[in-house]
């Protein structure tokens, strides 16, 4: 598995999640910028609206006994620019940052400016309103301005409530809090509502009362609809990958189906062309490797049917011959010598027709090899034997194969090395002029046999061409010396279904032809625990 095509795939996704990443980071600092000023010019809209309508009570939060550290007044001057102020005659609270930090403005009917500057907005705000309903209890025990205390909570932007309950109360350090009037903060964790606490000063039903206020939520930079603005864009990024991707892989795939389509017409010369997705591209390399097979085997069928055709035309004419040789009679020595030649063409036939039917099953897919451990030397010792009796004129020897017997372990099919070897000594035996020699080599890793003969030899224009099925290198190949031309294709298949291959060279000591098979001693198909 080459790792280029996936690493390429994962920096495609890497990149695309980065850019989803840089505009989702854009998104969020813009949005929440614009969200953050909104909830700071809502924070104290509330306060500053109550106060504009009750001027008199400005002093409440910045008395004495409830001094803050914030500065709350009416400012006739300002610096503010023109949209700004714009907006400040529309009734509106802007913030403005400054080098003192953030500062609210407010309009009064009078046309000065209520103007508020805090360190901590959040929690100056929420003290400054429970400062200001304290006042209030102080000043009008009963109700402020003919309007209740949860009416002024509600005015204010906050929850006022007395608290009645062992539940409501705070914790022990927020109770201690509340000494010398001062206010009881109390704020579990950063994202929740802060509450204050304070006790009720001065006289009637409600002195000492204690009091708790509650705040809005605080600002939260990642609220419901952000979260899913984002998840969105997500979302919709994804999509987007997912369909180039399978487009370009549904473009590919079509193209491969169109050259499928294609063969299946008849058009066996299509291929599938090169691109740049290389997971796609293997399978087009494999069908392309599919495509020159079926072409070759059809093309081999083809030549196969032409040559069968030719050869077969020359015995089945001579016997034709004799049949009618025969029927027109004659004396017994000639109708046995014509018996005899038929039969010697029956068996010609009967050879032709195996060599055929072996080289078929070879070269269309292979045959099912029965591997297993077996001994070359006594394999090469067998050929020798059968084929010198068969050629007794012509020496034929195995120098030195006994003794390499016990390195001649390899993994094969005996039945068709056995015919690989043979097919090579046979050949040998018909162009050698006195004698034919079959060297083993046994390297650890590999097994080679060479078969070489004193004869003519094979020209080395003719090498490339010696294995081809039915062919005629020169015109010393005839009829005479035997053979139909696919000897030496059989011992190519052989070897290529072994993993090994098929070398045609010169010998150098006996001068003729030298013909050489190589393949490896274990094959992988055939695990350690079916050796014998």
């Amino acid at each position: 598995m080459h790792p280029k095509p996936y690493l390429k795939l994962y920096l495609i996704i890497l990149g695309a999640f980065l850019g989803v990443a840089l505009v989702c980071f854009g998104l969020y600092q813009g949005l929440n910028s614009v969200r953050e000023r909104a909830y700071l010019e809502a924070l104290p809209a509330p306060l500053m609206s109550w106060v504009a309508a009750h001027p008199e009570f400005i002093g409440a939060t910045t008395s004495p006994d409830l001094s803050g550290a914030w500065d709350f007044g009416i400012d006739a001057r300002s610096e503010l620019g023109a949209v700004e102020l714009e907006r400040l005659g529309y009734g509106q609270v802007i913030v403005d940052q400054d080098a003192g930090g953030l500062r609210w403005y407010m309009q009064l009917q009078d046309g000065s400016l209520l103007q508020l500057a805090l360190d901590d907005p959040y929690r100056d705000l929420g003290e400054m309103s429970a400062r200001l309903i304290a006042r209030l209890f102080e000043l009008q025990p009963g109700t402020s301005h003919g309007a209740g205390f949860a009416d002024v909570g509600a005015a204010l932007g906050v929850l006022v409530e007395p608290v009645v309950r062992q539940d409501q109360l705070p914790d022990q350090d927020v109770l201690d809090q509340l000494g010398d009037g001062h206010i009881g903060y109390d704020q579990p964790s950063a994202s929740d509502p802060a509450q204050l606490f304070f006790r009720v000063h001065g006289e009637g039903l409600r002195s000492g009362q204690l009091m708790r206020v509650t705040l809005p939520p605080p600002f939260d930079p990642w609220a419901w609809p952000l979260l899913l603005l984002m998840f969105s864009i997500l979302a919709a990024a994804v999509s987007g990958l997912v369909y180039l991707l399978l487009s370009r892989l549904h473009h590919r795939l079509a193209s491969i189906e169109n050259v499928v389509a294609r063969i299946a017409r008849g058009e066996l010369d299509a291929r599938v062309r090169e691109g740049n997705q290389p997971v796609v591209d293997r399978l087009g390399y494999a069908f392309n490797s599919m495509a020159e097979h079926i072409q070759r085997l059809v093309g081999v069928q083809r030549e196969m049917i032409h040559a069968v055709s030719h050869e077969l035309r020359t015995p089945v004419a001579r016997i034709r011959f004799g049949v009618q040789m025969l029927d027109d009679g004659g004396s017994d020595p000639e109708r046995e010598k014509q018996l005899a030649a038929i039969d010697g063409d029956i068996q010609e036939l009967d050879e032709l027709i195996d060599e055929i039917l072996t080289y078929a099953r070879l070269e269309q897919g292979g045959p099912v090899l029965t591997l297993e451990e077996v001994n070359v030397s006594k394999i090469v010792r067998q050929v020798v034997s059968e084929q010198q009796s068969t050629h007794p004129k012509i020496t034929i020897s195995a120098p030195g194969v006994r003794e390499q017997e016990d390195a001649a372990l390899s993994d094969a099919d005996p039945r068709y090395l056995h015919r690989a070897i043979q097919n090579l000594v046979g050949n040998a035996t018909r162009y050698a002029r006195s004698e034919v020699r079959v060297i083993c080599h046994f390297e650890p890793e590999t097994c080679r046999v060479d078969v070489e003969d004193d004869g003519t030899g094979v020209p080395e224009e003719y090498w490339d061409k010696v294995f081809t099925a039915f062919a005629r290198l020169d015109d010393s190949r005839t009829r005479k010396s035997g053979g139909y031309g696919l000897g030496l294709s059989i011992v190519r298949r052989i070897l290529f279904w072994h993993g090994g291959q098929a070398f045609v060279g010169r010998s150098e000591e006996l001068g003729g032809a030298r013909f050489s098979l190589v393949w490896p001693r274990r094959q992988p198909d055939l695990e350690a625990g079916e050796r014998s």
